[in-house]
Order: structure tokens, then C-alpha cells, then sequence
């Protein structure tokens, strides 16, 4: 499973920043726990030879109250579902007392620390961290997270000592499903229901929200394995027992999977946690499916309308196929089941260069790329580049310049040439060499004449 590294300090010391340095977007999965003010962010950092997940946190306050409090609860369990922490303070503001509280509840935590002075640019790297000694959390590492200085340095060195898991053959685990969604939506009935056994139950144990459960079975001769991340039942303190949604577990199941289903409630309306735990799944590159649960219990006089709703909603992953179930009384599962065999077919697929060729010159003759400076895009041959997801590299000249509306284009090509269902595709574009880059003449003066000669005759 992915590490967990949690960022933590008081307000404004840059803690935002830094994730986004971090995770290279702005976009983030957030824990959206009813009743708390300020919510964890989570997002995947791959910029270290490891790749883990981020959390960043709300500002701590030693002295918190209303929804300063809340504030401190949230960074004491990002704390708590973190594998190592980074204390973030300001290099430009000096030590404050607020970053003594930091220090003092990152120490009590027992997990490995790393300290981080942020704003350094500008100063001299030993002068920026010298007093910051003074917190006992070992040699502090100078960065400047909005330009991006120091800042893989850092996540190294907190990453240091781990290794990459290994990841198991297809031909060992069979096909990896994780099955996700906000709590109560049907996750465990349906992979009850796929199992054909009541094997997932609900734990009320301190500490379990972070293991996934996976689950082997085989049907049809075709081996799968089920990752569940249904959440957990568990009693924080004196909070009422609640199922909360795991998010930790959840990116780690979307990171291990070769397919995703995404169960959402047919009653529920598509909410902006719906919206962001497919973006994530969509950022991983992982094959999608859309399981709308509980289709049995709605009218079909409303059928329609919620159809078109949740379409239109969820517009941004049209290339998911999208299947109303019932779980429970088990209608629509079987479908379901053969779709996951089709997208994971689709995002393993191998697709040979003179194929992808073919596709992109019927493409560019179709729809031309536009002009640049005058000059048209040339865009010359095409390869495999990657799988799960698929990743298609094109070569040719100024394709530095392809706008967005055109790689939309052609990844909608090659997704019906090639039947990409279900699973995102990656267009990318490499410059063609110049083999004359460098040389001064690369032509001597009677080359020239005598090819300018050579045109000239082919033009007659």
C-alpha cells in the first residue's frame, strides 16, 4: 500500500502550497465529514522515486476553540491515519510559540518527523533554518514550495528506506476491483452479491480503517480479486457510532486496482464527493465503472429524469460505462461483472505502431491540426507509449503547439478505432529531432544551389 504522509503546522506557513507542489494539481479528494468545518485534503505525489499519498491539514492553534478546535481534531487525525509527518513552518516569520505546539504534537504522535522551512528563497539556506534547531525535530530542510525549490529533496529524504511494492501479475491476483463509494451507497452488498456469500461484514475496532480487504473469486473459469473499501464502523471518543468514508483506504484501493466500480445511491443526487472520488480515480489512469445502486426501488415515471441527471452530472467521465443495479435483489450484477472483463480487456490492450499510424494519418486528413505562426502542425507517426491506462505517443513537428481541443480530438479517435471503453487515454506528443540541430552549415553553398535546382525541376 501507498504511504501516507501527513503536512502539518500552524495557519499560513504554506502548507497548501506545498501539497499542490507535492501532487503537481490543485485538485484533491476531500474527507467530507458531515459536521466538520475545515476537511483533510488527499492527493497522489509521484515526484519521488516512491509514490505516496499527501494529506494536508487546517492550521494548528494552541489555544483552539469552535471551529479552531475543529480544525485541531481534523490535523490530529490526518496525524493519526499518516505513516510519517512533515512539520511545515515559516522561515521568514521565525519560530512562533504556535510552532513549539506543532512540534510538541507531532513528538507525541510517536511517527517519523521531518521538519520543512518554508519562504527560504532569497536567504542563505543556513541562516533561513538556524533557529528552527531549537524544536529538537533534526536537521530542518530549507524550501520554497511556491517555486517549487527543494521540494522533491524534501520528500525523498521523508521517503527514504521504503521500497516500491511490487505489483503482482495479473496472472496471479486476476483481475484487481476495487469497489468504491461514499458509506452506504451498497458497496458490501454488491460485493456480497458478486461473491455469492456474505463474506464482508462490518468491524467496530480502533485501528482497521486503513487495511484493505481483498477478497479472491473466481467465475466463469476467470480469476478476480475484490478490494473492498466499504468504511468502517468505529467509536472515535465520545462520537455517536458512525460509518465515515475512508479516504486513505480508498486511494489505496484505486492505486492497486486494475478496475474501479463506483457505486452511487439511485435516491442520492451526485455531490461534489462523487464528482472528486471519480477525478481521482480518473488521475490514476484506472479503468471505470458506474454502478447506480438501488435502481429497483425507483419508479419508472422518474427513471428517465434521474438518468439524465446523473449523465449530465458526471459528463466529465462519459467514457465510463454506467449501469443501473440492484445490488440487493442482484438485477443488472451479472452485466456489471461482464463490463469489468471489457474495460480491463480495454485498458490492457496492445496496439501496434503501423495501426496507430493509420488511425492518426485518417485522422489528421479528417480534421487537419491548426496553423501555427503560419506554419501547420506536423504530426507524423504514432506508437504505444504505456497500458492501464493506454498512453499513445505521436511524433511530429511543432506539437508543442497541439491545443487541448485537438488532443480531445484524437483521443476520441483512437478510443472507437481501437473500442477504449471504460478506461482513460492518455494522448502525448514528442518534437522530431532536427538531425541538422547544431550545425552551423549543415549544407555546403554548391549543396544548396544544387538542390534549389532539384525543386525547381520537380515543380516544372
Amino acid at each position: 500500500m501507498l504511504p501516507v504522509v501527513a503536512l502539518i503546522g500552524r495557519p499560513n506557513v504554506g502548507k497548501s502550497t506545498l501539497f499542490n507542489a507535492l501532487t503537481g494539481t490543485r485538485d484533491a479528494l476531500v474527507a467530507d465529514f458531515p459536521g466538520l468545518t475545515r476537511d483533510r485534503q488527499y492527493g497522489f505525489a509521484r515526484r519521488a522515486r516512491i509514490p505516496c499519498i499527501v494529506i494536508d491539514t487546517g492550521g494548528l492553534v494552541e489555544h483552539a476553540d469552535s471551529i479552531e478546535g475543529l480544525m485541531v481534531e481534523q490535523t490530529e487525525r490526518a496525524i493519526a491515519e499518516a505513516d510519517r509527518l512533515i512539520v511545515l513552518v515559516d522561515g521568514r516569520a521565525g519560530l512562533t510559540p504556535q510552532d513549539r505546539f506543532t512540534a510538541q504534537l507531532a513528538r507525541r504522535s510517536g511517527k517519523p518527523i521531518w521538519l520543512a522551512v518554508n519562504k527560504t528563497e532569497g536567504f542563505d539556506p543556513d541562516t533561513a533554518v538556524a533557529e528552527f534547531h531549537q524544536l529538537g525535530l533534526g536537521e530542518p530542510h530549507p524550501v520554497a514550495a511556491a517555486h517549487d525549490q527543494g521540494v522533491v529533496p524534501l520528500l525523498e529524504a521523508v521517503l527514504e528506506g521504503l521500497e516500491p511494492d511490487a505489483e503482482e501479475a495479473p496472472e496471479t491476483t486476476g483481475i484487481k476491483v476495487a469497489v468504491v463509494g461514499r458509506p452506504n451507497v451498497g458497496k458490501s452488498t454488491l460485493i456480497n452479491r458478486l461473491l455469492g456469500e456474505n463474506r464482508m461484514v462490518t468491524y467496530d475496532e480502533p485501528g482497521t480503517t486503513r487495511d484493505a480487504v481483498m477478497v479472491p473469486f473466481e467465475r466463469d473459469g476467470e480469476r478476480f480479486t475484490l478490494i473492498d473499501t466499504a468504511g468502517l464502523r468505529r467509536r472515535a471518543r465520545v462520537e455517536e457510532a458512525v460509518e465515515k468514508f475512508s479516504v486513505i483506504k480508498t486511494m489505496q484501493a484505486i492505486e492497486t486496482a486494475h478496475v474501479v466500480v463506483a457505486v452511487m445511491d439511485a435516491h442520492d443526487s451526485v455531490v461534489e464527493q462523487d464528482a472528486s472520488l471519480l477525478g481521482a480515480v480518473i488521475e490514476q489512469g484506472r479503468a471505470l465503472v458506474i454502478a447506480i445502486n438501488k435502481w429497483d426501488n425507483i419508479a419508472p415515471e422518474q427513471r428517465e429524469l434521474i438518468r439524465g441527471q446523473i449523465e449530465q452530472r458526471l459528463s466529465f467521465a462519459d467514457f465510463a460505462p454506467l449501469h443501473f443495479i440492484s445490488a440487493r435483489h442482484g438485477s443488472g450484477v451479472g452485466e456489471l461483472l461482464a463490463t469489468v472483463r471489457r474495460v480491463y480487456g480495454a485498458a490492457m490492450r496492445d496496439m501496434s505502431t503501423p495501426e496507430l499510424t493509420r488511425v492518426l494519418e485518417a485522422a489528421v486528413e479528417s480534421h487537419q491540426p491548426p496553423l501555427v505562426s503560419g506554419r501547420r502542425i506536423k504530426l507524423r507517426y504514432a506508437h504505444q507509449g504505456g497500458r492501464n491506462p493506454p498512453v499513445i505517443v505521436i511524433h511530429g513537428n511543432q506539437t508543442d503547439h497541439v491545443p487541448d481541443a485537438y488532443r480531445r480530438f484524437l483521443v476520441n479517435v483512437y478510443r472507437k478505432a481501437f473500442d477504449l471503453v471504460g478506461t482513460p487515454v492518455r494522448v502525448s506528443f514528442r518534437i522530431e529531432e532536427n538531425p541538422f540541430a547544431g550545425r552551423r552549415n549543415p549544407l555546403t553553398p554548391r549543396q544548396r544551389r544544387k538542390r534549389k535546382r532539384l525543386i525547381q525541376r520537380n515543380k516544372r
